[in-house]
């Protein structure tokens, strides 16, 4: 049926998007409204409500991380799977290291929180603990990229699902994907706790679900035996496994971890106390991530489950022991929604720490403005289009951006904790020691697989991450240095300094002798003395049509006509304006008043020329010009 409809779908969604864009700017403040909800106060920013309580916040934050075990454990076996069955229980130790990668960077990123209350993660512990900006840039890139690419991973990884059980709708994964990310956007650009109502229920479900499926493997176990026909031989090394290969399954298993940092930077959203709550949420993330993997790992390794490209493991495991039933569809579907929602936690987390970059000057300040909901609307709206990009450009393929994916997630981690070994050193209070110990052998880990990473992935993808991190380095010093010169531009000295009297000229732009020029000529003349009209022809007839209206009029100032022999405007008014501020005793500053009507109805500029615009676009680059617009508005 899909396919019989194909040829008609894109004409049909071209026409109402066209639609609904016409409705929403006819309508604009009713839409908004409708879609994003009504305007909060800046007060209502610290009011409870808009605040998350601990367990409320673990299912919302908690799903980038814990989706990913949907697809981590896969992404390690796929590595494994030329090798053979004799390989399959390589998922056990794979997963198992995973797990204690995983307690390792909960409780790194605890340690982080009790030291840094304000939020930011790895970016905040390292612009803490080095000296030069680079080492926090590269934190900072490193998380943003990794967010963008968890919104592009977990909704292509989400579609998939369903495509699993669907086969039907593989052809309409990437459009399926981008039209996920819009929803997500627009439930996030109604704030936070609205946002968290909506999103954390289906996140207990799959929790509950994966609970149900790993429970009822046990129970199968316990009838059939935890041996089974199926289940390969444990402990046989298989031919052609090495150790740079198990590496490299070990470290595409460990994308499993990612999405970890968001509760380390999200602090802020916490309910009072903060770091408690946050910690609570981190412990708790930490036990049913960690039993979860544990014992999906063992079910997929006793059950003998192979990789197969169109049928996820977690989709083969379900069907073996619910068949294709009601419990079945409930698994899969809460496997595709946890994963779409693991892009809502990077709702809160992007934003958040692009506005602690931008507040210091390392990235655009618009990022810093809250929206209507008290939310940073501005870097959800970037979040959104780069992962809509991302999924275009790669079709939706999760094997595909999970490179480009982990690269980022683990260099951040690398970063986060070599900061607060340093921290430990310079501080050396408590057990400074055993938090030494800890984050040292952090460290190491996690540097050890982001370049396993960036070696064994580089031809698959991860040499645009590579690329990308320095581009982002780089620009966000560039930004930072622009910001540092126009400060140092407009700085005053509040000493010395004082406003001044400049010798002004006004000259009102005329057009005819009409209503528009006579309300913009009583505007100049109510404001200065020096008024002068410049009127631009393009043939002698009209400058002399001009002149006797001019004069019919009364002369209510000195006329100025131009000839444009080119038809153009833009050039004679130049040549003017620099005549004027060439003369021995003129004026030193020039003021351009621009007469534009307003037509009542938006449709009808498209009916008038839009001089008055492309004046004061080509105007405003003269440094002794000012550019003032006089808007007449029109009652038909």
């Amino acid at each position: 049926m899909l396919a019989s409809l194909e040829p008609w779908l894109h004409p049909v969604l071209i026409v109402l998007a066209l639609l609904a864009i016409g409705f929403a700017i006819l309508n604009f403040g009713a839409v908004k409204r409708i879609l994003i909800g009504r305007p909060m106060r800046t007060r209502e920013l610290y009011a409870k409500h808009t605040k998350l309580l601990w367990y409320v916040a673990l299912p919302v934050l908690a799903a980038d991380l814990y989706s990913s075990v949907a697809y981590g454990p896969e992404a390690g076996m796929t590595e494994l799977a030329g090798l053979g069955d004799s390989a399959k229980w390589l998922i056990l130790p794979i997963t198992a290291a995973t797990v204690s990668l995983l307690v390792i960077l909960i409780t790194s990123y605890i340690m982080g929180i009790m030291a840094y209350p304000d939020g930011g993660g790895a970016y905040a512990i390292a612009k803490d603990n080095f000296r030069r900006p680079w080492a926090s840039l590269v934190a900072a890139s490193a998380l943003l990229v990794d967010y963008v690419l968890t919104v592009a991973v977990s909704v292509s990884a989400g579609i998939q699902a369903v495509s699993s059980a669907y086969p039907q709708v593989i052809p309409y994964e990437t459009t399926l994907s981008i039209l996920c990310i819009l929803i997500i956007l627009l439930v996030n650009l109604r704030g936070v706790a609205e946002s968290a109502s909506i999103f954390a229920w289906p996140t207990i479900l799959f929790m509950i679900s994966m609970m149900t499926l790993i429970f009822a493997g046990f129970v199968n176990e316990a009838h059939q035996g935890f041996h089974q026909a199926v289940t390969p031989p444990l402990g046989v090394l298989p031919a052609g496994l090495t150790l740079l290969l198990a590496l490299k399954a070990f470290s595409s298993a460990s994308s499993a971890l990612t999405g970890i940092e968001t509760i380390s930077n999200s602090v802020p959203v916490f309910r009072e106390p903060h770091q408690k709550n946050a910690i609570k949420a981190y412990i708790g993330l930490g036990v049913i991530t960690g039993i979860t993997l544990l014992g999906f790992a063992w079910h997929l390794y006793v059950q003998g489950i192979s990789v197969n490209p169109n049928n996820t493991m977690l989709s083969q495991l379900a069907g073996l022991y619910f068949g294709h039933g009601v419990v079945y569809q409930v698994i899969i579907w809460s496997t595709f929604i946890v994963l779409i929602l693991a892009a809502n936690s990077t709702f809160t987390g992007f934003p958040q720490l692009a506005a602690l970059v931008a507040a210091d000057g390392f990235l655009p300040r618009a990022l810093t403005i809250r929206g209507d909901r008290l939310g940073y609307s501005n870097g959800m709206l970037v979040l959104a289009a780069l992962a809509s990009l991302l999924i275009e450009v790669f079709h939706a393929e999760t094997n595909a951006l999970i490179p480009l994916y982990a690269i980022g997630v683990f260099l951040s981690f690398t970063v986060a904790q070599a900061g607060l070994v340093r921290r430990w050193l310079r501080l050396r209070q408590g057990i400074w020691p055993v938090k030494l110990a800890i984050n040292a052998v952090g460290v190491g880990v996690t540097a050890l697989v982001a370049i396993i990473f960036a070696v064994t992935k580089f031809t698959d993808g991860a040499w645009i991450v590579i690329v990308v991190l320095p581009l982002l380095v780089a620009l966000s010093a560039a930004v930072h240095r622009h910001y540092e010169q126009i400060g140092r531009e407009l700085a005053i000295d509040l000493a010395e300094e004082r406003p001044e009297t400049h010798s002004v000229i006004s000259i009102v732009l005329v057009s005819g002798v009409h209503r528009v020029v006579l309300n913009t000529l009583s505007f100049a003349q109510s404001i200065h003395t020096n008024v002068i009209a410049v009127y631009v022809g393009f043939d002698e007839e009209s400058i002399e049509r001009m002149k006797k209206q001019w004069e019919a009029w009364g002369s209510p100032c000195k006329l100025y006509t131009l000839k444009s022999e080119y038809r153009s405007l833009l050039r004679p008014l130049s040549l003017f304006i620099g005549t004027l501020e060439r003369i021995e005793g003129g004026p030193d500053r020039v003021h351009v008043i621009v007469p534009q009507f307003i037509p009542r109805r938006w449709w009808h500029n498209a009916l008038h020329n839009q001089t008055a615009l492309l004046i004061r676009l080509w105007l405003m680059r003269n440094r002794d010009v000012v550019v003032t617009t006089v808007p007449y508005h029109l009652h038909q």
